[in-house]
């Protein structure tokens, strides 16, 4: 029951932060309207305050729902690392929530979106070649997945530093692979715009947004582990 639990809170915050996450640009567009600072470097300061906001209240709301996540990579490496209390089995009924939590974010999303806005929606989508657009995501999640290890677990004990950095490395990788796949750096979030768009079981779904983002997550993790391995602990005599 406890495995079933967490899915749940997995597919219902997946859902919010599919929600929440998909209005970032649209967001971010009216802010600079507001306040007449049109600028790439304002836009990005905007979006990045914006995604600081959400993880911080997204980290709350996990914590709050039992350690409930909204990216399967997340989880993976997690797994990889040796943290957590995962297995096989748990995340067997996990990730398969996650997609159907993104699924119901995103046709959530574009139902309420008034229709002039409707256009900045859209999930990550392939702009190169198969293959590139494979190895881009594979890097970019990998990238991803050490820096939130490393600024989670070795950053910073000031934990509004740490989201500003998680903040500040995803809108980096964002904006590196915005020419390359969207990109989604979270399988769950992929396959829920996938769905809308009808694109969501075809070969370059599964091959660019869930295979190679899940190696490039456990290679992460397990060079975070090599790097930064756990204290033994000791049995007591």
């Amino acid at each position: 029951m406890g495995v079933v639990k967490v899915a749940i809170g997995d597919a219902v915050i997946t859902f919010m932060w599919v929600f929440c996450a998909s209005t970032l640009g649209v967001s971010t567009s009216l802010i600079q309207k507001a306040l007449g600072f049109q600028s790439v470097a304002a836009a990005l300061t905007i979006t990045t305050s914006l995604i600081a906001f959400l993880v911080f209240v997204f980290n709350l709301l996990g914590d709050a729902m039992g350690g409930a996540s909204f990216n399967p990579t997340g989880t993976a490496s997690l797994y990889a690392a040796g943290i957590g209390d995962d297995n096989l089995i748990s995340m067997a009924f996990r990730f398969p929530a996650q997609a159907i939590g993104a699924v119901g974010g995103a046709l959530a999303i574009v139902e309420v979106m008034p229709p002039e806005y409707k256009h900045m929606l859209g999930g990550p989508s392939l702009q190169v070649d198969l293959h590139t657009g494979a190895i881009a995501e594979g890097v970019l999640t990998f990238i991803i997945s050490f820096a939130v290890l490393y600024i989670v677990f070795k950053g910073p004990n000031n934990p509004l530093l740490k989201v500003l950095l998680l903040a500040m490395s995803t809108v980096a990788l964002v904006v590196a692979g915005s020419s390359y796949t969207g990109p989604s750096m979270n399988p769950a979030n992929a396959f829920g715009w996938a769905y809308v768009n009808n694109r969501h079981n075809t070969w370059e779904q599964f091959y660019v947004y869930w295979i190679c983002p899940f190696v490039g997550a456990i290679l992460a993790a397990w060079i975070f582990r090599v790097l930064f391995p756990s204290p033994v602990k000791q049995k007591k005599a």
